[in-house]
């Protein structure tokens, strides 16, 4: 049980990176679709909310979004 509940949050955390970096690259790209930020807090909330705030920070994505900004942080602290 333990080791699916790593593959599953490894996983999760992967997915959550791969969509931040997608959206920041669609972001500059006008022609490309882009994730909704609902999506984006529900894969935080499904465990990847720690992951997806320092994905933001390191390549300057959302972070005058306070959605994000306190989101991210309140639903790692509940997760915690």
């Amino acid at each position: 049980m333990k080791r699916e509940i790593l593959v599953y949050l490894l996983t999760i955390n992967i997915l959550a990176i791969f969509l931040t970096t997608y959206d920041k690259i669609a972001s500059k790209k006008f022609r490309r679709k882009r994730i909704r930020e609902n999506v984006l807090l529900l894969v935080g909330i499904l465990g990847a909310s720690l992951s997806m705030y320092l994905t933001m920070h390191l390549i300057h994505h959302k972070t005058k979004h306070k959605k994000f900004m306190l989101g991210l942080p309140l639903i790692i602290i509940i997760h915690v």
